[in-house]
């Protein structure tokens, strides 16, 4: 999978550093696989899930904090092909294009861009700091997605996910599916039935996912603004098999398996694999936001755009 080479990146749309103050309310969503590695073991190992999930707000004193300054070098789809930074941002800008058009179509809601972080290290954002270990994330508290671009290699070589840029891309996507279930209203979901196979934060979860999907069923034909041409190149079998192997590489039970050889589903907060894996695809193969119905589903191993 490419981005179509002439299209123009802003550079200005992503910022360097966090979108909000030191310490703050409102947890955050969708952190990446370190994160979920050291939740789970907690829950598996009986201790307190605040204690992981403080992470957040309290980072490791002794890490390296940093910001990634914005990607000035960034200026077409040529450089989003070459380089992770940039293929984050264009990703951004298409998210941006795909969903201002869409949510507001498929649902009566206006559509309002996240902000959009890259760090590396640490961060401050309005959901407390937090680390790198976290991986990705989604603070509702600030609307800003959080983005340390390393953690995409350490997707690949730690957890055996593709290196192929639309398993890169599905994690941007993914992020900007809690933005959409902010603007919802449905986020808070998350936190009243944090865990469990059927829970609320598997839902959650879930549907970011299935969001993922529907982005990737527009983005190689929604026109980018401006232009006649969609910003991603016409995506092949091969392009959705890297974003299902991100999907894969995340779900609970794999990560579970891999760090403490067993597999727990009662402390689950995002999802098996397959489910995770036939989310996305009820969402890209459909393009339509109703069969992201997760919180609705009485059998989350069946989405309703598979059937």
């Amino acid at each position: 999978m490419t981005f179509n080479e002439g299209l123009q990146i802003d550079p200005n749309r992503v910022s360097g550093g966090g979108g909000g103050p030191g310490m703050g309310g409102g947890l955050a969503l969708g952190g990446g696989a370190l994160g979920i590695i050291a939740l789970i073991a907690t829950l598996l190992l009986g201790g307190d899930p605040g204690s992981v999930l403080g992470q957040f707000t309290g980072a490791d004193s002794n890490s390296q904090s940093g910001t990634a300054g914005s990607p000035d070098h960034c200026k077409t789809g040529a450089d989003a092909n070459k380089y992770v930074d940039c293929r984050v941002v264009l990703t951004v800008q298409s998210l941006d294009a795909v969903w201002s058009t869409e949510l507001p179509k498929q649902t009566n809601r206006k559509y309002v861009d996240p902000k959009v972080a890259l760090f590396s290290g640490q961060v401050n954002t309005g959901c407390g700091r937090a680390s790198s270990a976290v991986g990705p994330f989604y603070c509702p508290a600030d609307q800003t997605a959080y983005f340390d671009t390393s953690f995409f290699q350490e997707l690949k070589d730690r957890f055996g996910a593709s290196g192929g840029p639309l398993a890169q891309e599905y994690v941007v996507a993914h992020e900007f599916g809690h933005h959409i279930q902010n603007l919802l209203g449905d986020i808070n979901r998350a936190q009243r039935d944090p865990k469990g196979p059927e829970s609320g934060a598997v839902r959650t979860e879930l549907q970011a996912d299935c969001y993922a999907g529907v982005w990737a069923y527009y983005a190689d034909k929604l026109p980018a603004p401006g232009s006649n041409t969609p910003f991603l190149k016409p995506l092949t079998t091969n392009d959705i098999n890297d974003g299902l192997s991100a999907a894969s590489a995340v779900g609970d039970d794999r990560i579970q398996k891999a760090s403490t050889g067993r597999v727990n589903p009662e402390a689950w907060t995002h999802g098996s694999s397959e489910e995770r894996q036939k989310w996305f695809l009820s969402g890209y193969k459909t393009g339509q936001l109703e069969m992201c119905d997760t919180y609705n589903a009485r059998d989350l191993s069946n989405p309703p755009g598979l059937k």
